[in-house]
């Protein structure tokens, strides 16, 4: 059976990937719960609600960079993993796993002494005003210490889906997200711990999905264990993993750096209320976001596996029948925000002035939100596929070149507080278009 689960050369291509795919969108979709569950809590918190969910809107920047770093590892050793298993080299994939682990270890603490013991300059550098800091102090001095937590299930957890387990890795955020749904309301209401309380849970929900992982990856049912000699980092092979992972972390790191920019401008042009608007923009593009995510990431190891076993046919399949799932995904969601705004708005918040305005501006963020998929169709190509070199300029392109600029520009020349949220449909149009024709023509006509 786990011959049969492992070998991706073999069976029917879409079937392969939606194998993949269903279990990672549960999971992912259980994982969002950890920031989703959080903020659907304190946005209703009697008399400090919007505020609150603003401060924990000026947080979300340090939190994408841990899971910048984490993609960093994480991703770009999976690439490799998946292309060693489909070489039929079980040494150098095991290899890889373990330097991963070595390096997210590595990069937790460091991250976890920086942002805590800075973490006031950092809030307030990311948009806090000093009404919104109180909270948002509250959430990050509580979440930096389950930073190894995070970092662990999420960068490991990869390796069991790569591995041809993906009940196992859906099991890994699903263990921990109930766990956060249940202790949230007993820490935040019942507690009385408010903000605390929501930071505490998803420490703990973290620690508990870190401890599965790893229990999964060091047993008996792996069929590439994580073992202590091959923690050893290697240069060379530290070198292809940053090579791999960057994309992924200049894709993590740039949402980062458009959320300060958007939290930044949004206090300028209109105050605490907008912040905590785009901060429920935020989670529902999460949301509808999970699917589309499912599908790229279940294709990618099938990808990269069938690219190392050098099955072109199979490798151009799963790019057609990824593309057109996801196109179509993606623009059912997108019908469907602009039918029901106020009631993705009204999840989070009870102040019907926040409602009405957010309703706006969800129809602003989310027009175009079907050329997202040819974006993850050129990304994910090009990473199951090892081209380093165009993932991370797409990566760039979409958010560094256009998103920010935009941001500070379109305000500036008339928009206002509308121009930060138009900046983002006008970056997935352009980019969206840019990376997927790359891709056709430069990678799949030649495969």
């Amino acid at each position: 059976m786990a011959g049969a689960q492992s070998d991706f050369s073999q069976g029917s291509v879409k079937k392969l990937i939606l194998s993949q795919a269903l279990p990672l969108t549960v999971a992912q979709t259980v994982q969002l719960l950890y920031n989703i569950v959080d903020r659907i809590y304190i946005g209703h918190l009697e008399g400090i609600g919007d505020l609150a969910l603003t401060g924990l809107g000026i947080t979300f920047p340090v939190i994408v960079i841990i899971a910048a770093f984490t993609a960093l590892f994480g991703t770009g050793g999976s690439t490799l993993f998946a292309i060693a298993r489909g070489k039929g080299d079980r040494e150098e994939a095991e290899n890889v796993m373990g330097n991963v682990f070595a390096l997210l270890m590595a990069s937790a603490v460091v991250l976890f002494f920086v942002c805590y013991f800075f973490r006031r300059d950092i809030l307030f550098l990311f948009g806090a005003s000093e009404a919104s800091f109180v909270y948002a102090d509250q959430y990050l001095r509580i979440y930096l210490f389950g930073t190894a937590f995070s970092m662990l299930s999420t960068g490991l957890n990869g390796y069991v889906n790569a591995q041809g387990f993906p009940k196992i890795g859906m099991l890994t955020t699903v263990l921990g997200a109930a766990m956060n749904v249940v202790l949230d309301p007993i820490f935040i209401f019942a507690f009385d711990m408010g903000v605390r309380g929501a930071a505490l849970a998803t420490v703990i929900s973290q620690a508990v999905s870190a401890m599965w992982v790893l229990r999964f990856l060091t047993g008996k049912k792996a069929i590439i264990t994580l073992r202590r000699r091959s923690m050893r980092i290697s240069a060379g092979r530290l070198k292809n993993i940053l090579s791999l992972g960057f994309p992924g972390f200049v894709m993590q790191g740039t949402n980062s750096l458009v959320s300060i920019a958007c939290n930044t401008q949004l206090q300028l042009y209109g105050g605490d209320d907008y912040v905590a608007i785009m901060t429920v923009t935020n989670s529902i593009r999460e949301m509808l976001f999970v699917p589309s995510m499912g599908i790229t990431r279940g294709a990618q190891p099938i990808l990269g596996y069938n690219y190392g076993a050098k099955k072109f046919e199979r490798v151009k399949e799963g790019i057609r029948f990824a593309t057109v799932v996801d196109v179509v995904y993606l623009l059912v969601a997108w019908i469907t925000v602009m039918l029901i705004p106020r009631a993705l708005m009204g999840l989070f918040t009870d102040n019907q002035l926040v409602v009405e305005q957010g309703a706006r501006m969800l129809n602003i963020y989310f027009f175009g939100f079907v050329f997202m998929a040819l974006q993850a169709a050129g990304q994910t190509t090009f990473q199951a596929l090892g081209k380093a070199r165009q993932a991370i300029f797409f990566s760039l392109l979409r958010k560094a070149i256009i998103v920010v600029p935009l941001t500070f520009i379109l305000p500036a020349v008339g928009f206002g507080v509308e121009g930060v949220f138009l900046a983002e449909p006008v970056s997935n149009v352009i980019g969206g278009i840019a990376a997927f024709t790359t891709m056709w023509f430069v990678v799949y006509k030649k495969l």
